[in-house]
């Protein structure tokens, strides 16, 4: 439930790293191989993929509930939008109990058919507002629809919103072909045979910014943003298939604005990798640095328009600043800054 909490003011930019070994990051939907720009070797990872994350987690470990799932409405059949929108279509009595309401009880007491649907919309944008963060968080198109003739939608732009991830070096890919553990048919002697790519290493930045203004028209809490933070770290750690298992967090930063309609902007270009190895021979995190020297700067630049920096860094990060190992807490000039501080037990 969202009422109790207060919605945000400032601006912020977010700064995420993390790292995947042997492993699909975010595989493409025709063969599910790991996503790299031919131009330069670069593996991307979509801004989709970071959002599954977020909601996988806040739903299965938090027990929030979120719009965007699968849900099976008969053997073998999954709810459209239209119908998960329509699950929101309740009102609630005194005691918090949930009554459903179905469309002739709205066509009966209204008549008019504009005002039923308008009656709809009214209903499930609040219902769905109060009861799912995902929305709060990224938005979403609701189709509503009271009959064939009588349809409209709710449009929310989500006030926290992701660049496409991108590693901050050259990546090597490997196609690994194996066996099955059962035969290709009833009649065969033979089993199967698995192929499937994956990439030895990649070091991985996802960029944000959460939007005060969009922020009011969802009701984004600072509640929720801690949970959305949360969610960034535990719920990369806790992605625990086979396909994406050996994903861990490395780097988190939230940089919050008091100057209103202001941001710095592209924090994820003022970072740069530094190893002694050649990109595509990279395999693990003590074998580079994180030069954040140009991020060091800005920030000290804009320090009058910044509020706050939150962190969270990894043990195995290290940050370098004109070549020198640095603490990231001692490189900020009169800057107030607070390490984000979440339970990593799930």
């Amino acid at each position: 439930m969202n009422e109790n909490f207060e919605n945000i003011k400032n601006r912020s930019e977010l700064l995420f790293i993390y790292d995947v070994t042997d492993a699909n990051p975010n595989g493409d939907v025709d063969e599910n191989r790991p996503r790299i720009d031919d131009e330069t070797g670069v593996n991307i990872v979509t801004d989709v993929r970071l959002k599954r994350t977020i909601r996988d987690y806040l739903y299965n470990f938090k027990k929030i509930e979120i719009f965007v799932r699968e849900i099976e409405y008969e053997p073998g059949k999954i709810q459209d939008a239209k119908l998960r929108a329509e699950d929101f279509l309740f009102i609630r009595g005194e005691n918090k109990e949930i009554k459903k309401i179905n469309k002739e009880e709205i066509k009966e007491k209204f008549r008019d058919e504009n005002k039923c649907l308008n009656k709809m919309k009214e209903i499930v944008k609040n219902n769905i507002l109060n009861e799912c963060i995902d929305v709060r968080l990224f938005g979403c198109t609701l189709p509503i629809e009271l009959d064939n003739k009588h349809k409209s939608s709710i449009t929310f732009t989500g006030p926290v919103q992701f660049k496409f991830g991108r590693s901050l070096h050259r990546v090597s890919e490997k196609f690994i072909k194996g066996t099955g553990a059962f035969a290709s048919g009833k009649e065969a002697g033979q089993k199967t045979f698995r192929e499937e790519y994956v990439l030895y290493y990649s070091l991985i930045c996802f960029y944000g910014i959460i939007n005060e203004n969009a922020a009011k028209d969802t009701h984004l809490t600072e509640n929720d943003v801690e949970l959305l933070l949360e969610a960034i770290w535990n719920g990369t750690k806790n992605l625990i298939t086979r396909s994406k298992i050996g994903q861990i967090p490395r780097l988190l930063l939230q940089v919050i604005y008091k100057e209103g309609n202001y941001h710095i902007g592209e924090l994820d270009r003022r970072i740069k990798l530094v190893s002694e190895k050649r990109d595509e021979e990279i395999r693990r995190i003590d074998e580079v640095k994180l030069d954040i020297t140009q991020l060091i700067e800005v920030l000290n630049k804009n320090k009058d328009k910044i509020e706050k920096i939150r962190y969270k860094i990894d043990n195995y990060l290290t940050l370098i600043r004109d070549k020198d190992i640095v603490d990231f807490r001692d490189c900020l000039d009169k800057i107030q800054i607070e390490e984000i501080n979440f339970s990593e037990n799930t």
